[in-house]
């Protein structure tokens, strides 16, 4: 069996499988984390649910104030999270890779546009890293699961430039694979991402929402106000 139909069957599936069951598994086990409930009370009236799910979207744009050498680390975050968004949902191929898998499809952005968006997103993820490896507080909290995670994030990004050799609807009305290696070495990687997803900080963007959340009632049981 070759490279490429290993990844694109039982490497695949195994790795949907694994992205699946460990996300559930840990959704599960924090749904079943005892909470605990504080005695003092409260300095004025905690968040309800509708205002602490507003507090986490509107919170999301940073208050002004800031010191203007910090306006780099904080934009780059966007850059990222929006690009990568943009390289996942709007190029044709990835849609018709969902569209085969699910039967889920959508239209597609033009071409320019992901390769802006990807090479955005590669430099964010440099730029990420550089200040991870320079920055004193970052380096010290940076753990192997950091960097391990930069790196499962980077590889779909550079692997799958690496497979663009034509424009996607050339890629698209073609019946077979030319570039059949590097195909497959995009896909281990997306594989590769989809392992480790559950397990490492991947998993932020499932929690972020309700972390937020939390964070906004917390705050304001506190009296801080928001």
């Amino acid at each position: 069996m070759l490279l490429l139909e290993w990844a694109r069957g039982p490497l695949l599936t195994g790795s949907l499988a694994i992205f699946v069951l460990g996300v559930f598994w840990r959704l599960f086990s924090l749904w079943r984390m005892p909470v605990s409930h504080a005695s003092a009370a409260p300095a004025r009236q905690p968040f309800g649910k509708a205002a602490a799910f507003g507090a986490a979207f509107t919170r999301m744009v940073p208050r002004g104030g800031f010191h203007p050498s910090a306006t780099l680390v904080t934009v780059n975050p966007y850059v990222f999270h929006i690009g990568l968004a943009v390289v996942f949902f709007g190029y044709a191929p990835h849609i018709a890779f969902v569209h085969r898998m699910v039967g889920l499809s959508w239209p597609a952005l033009p071409d320019m546009v992901m390769y802006i968006a990807a090479a955005a997103t590669m430099v964010s993820l440099l730029m990420a890293l550089l200040f991870r490896l320079t920055d004193p507080v970052l380096k010290k909290i940076s753990k192997a699961d950091d960097m391990m995670t930069w790196t499962v994030t980077f590889l779909p990004l550079v692997t799958g430039m690496a497979v663009i050799g034509e424009p996607s609807a050339a890629i698209l009305a073609r019946d077979h694979v030319i570039y059949h290696t590097t195909l497959a070495v995009h896909l281990l990687s997306l594989e590769l991402l989809l392992v480790w997803f559950p397990f490492g900080k991947l998993m932020h963007a499932f929690l972020v929402l309700p972390a937020r959340m939390q964070l906004a009632t917390f705050f304001g049981r506190r009296g801080v106000r928001s």
